[in-house]
């Protein structure tokens, strides 16, 4: 028995009252997002759960103001219109309505990579060498400072948008000025390799199994995320103390950026066994190829299940 194997702490639907599924919005994850809430909201239908599609912070704000919800389960990925920097949860709290996923402070450290690695870095965690860029800023400098292979990436995006692996100078131009489609500043850090990618999955602040991430071409990017049905998911991802430490991580990594409710972190394995944080989203993926779910599903919590879990750490959660 696990602890994830307790009774539901709300036995009845109508105890939730009229729940928001907040999806979609305008940020780069907006069709990621929209196929989350549509599963959330099949899922929370099917339970019998008082549920409607909130598409976005304007239509949020709609529904607020004619007070038309009682609580918010948050699938709104991303920032710029996303749900996932705490501008959203800003809105939500000066309401006084209930939300899935970490609050105000939560969400913005999360969102914004940098500024989770300088926390990180304050309590002794583990991430790799970094260099925050803004946009005009010497590349090539930062590059010598970190040394190849690194990562090129946006500072405030998900779902690996605008990141690219950089092997040489030759590379380095065109990555940055990939990343630099995206607002906001850059972050380029060390590439860490030899040991795979992993993700903990968090719940009920609860670490789920790991899950090692082994995609069939060269690295898990936006294609292997969403599209690929080739890519391998093994879960759980370690085993004994290995497993034991990576889930402390993570633990460590969300609680540290004052997350809460649910959410994941992402890992980085090196050749030497080493474990090197990388980030946290608090509005993981609700879709088919979705990480969080995959891991409930082998502490038992199916995919609907996991969905009622979900929503139950909305209780409270204005407060």
């Amino acid at each position: 028995m696990t602890v994830f194997d307790l009774p539901r702490r709300v036995s009845q639907p109508s105890q939730f009252g009229r729940v928001a599924v907040l999806m979609g919005g305008a940020s780069s994850e907006r069709e990621v997002s929209l196929d989350s809430g549509r599963n959330v909201l099949e899922a929370l239908r099917g339970q019998g759960v008082e549920v409607v599609a909130v598409d976005g912070i304007a239509a949020l704000g709609q529904a607020l103001r004619e007070d038309r919800i009682d609580r918010v389960f948050n699938v709104l990925h991303g920032q710029h219109g996303g749900g996932e920097d705490g501008i959203v949860q800003g809105a939500m709290e000066a309401a006084g309505v209930p939300y899935t996923g970490s609050g105000v402070l939560g969400s913005a450290l999360s969102m914004d990579k940098v500024r989770s690695k300088l926390v990180w870095l304050s309590l002794g965690l583990p991430t790799p060498k970094h260099v925050a860029l803004r946009k005009g800023d010497d590349v090539h400098a930062a590059a010598a400072r970190i040394g190849f292979p690194l990562i090129v990436k946006p500072a405030c995006e998900g779902s690996s948008v605008g990141i690219s692996r950089v092997f040489g100078e030759g590379d380095l131009d065109d990555a940055v000025q990939l990343a630099e489609r995206y607002p906001g500043d850059l972050l380029m850090e060390t590439l860490i390799q030899g040991g795979g990618e992993y993700t903990v999955g968090i719940l009920d602040d609860r670490a789920l199994p790991s899950i090692r991430i082994v995609p069939a071409g060269e690295y898990y990017d936006y294609h292997a995320k969403y599209q690929a049905e080739d890519t391998q998911y093994l879960c759980p991802g370690l085993t004994g103390d290995d497993e034991l430490a990576v889930q402390q991580l993570a633990l460590q990594a969300f609680r540290a950026l004052d997350c809460r409710g649910w959410g994941r972190v992402d890992v980085m394995r090196d050749r030497d066994g080493r474990f090197w944080l990388l980030e946290v989203n608090t509005a993981p993926g609700m879709t088919s190829h979705s990480l969080v779910p995959k891991a409930a599903a082998q502490v038992g919590l199916d995919f609907a299940e996991l969905c009622w879990r979900v929503l139950e750490t909305s209780m409270g959660a204005s407060s």
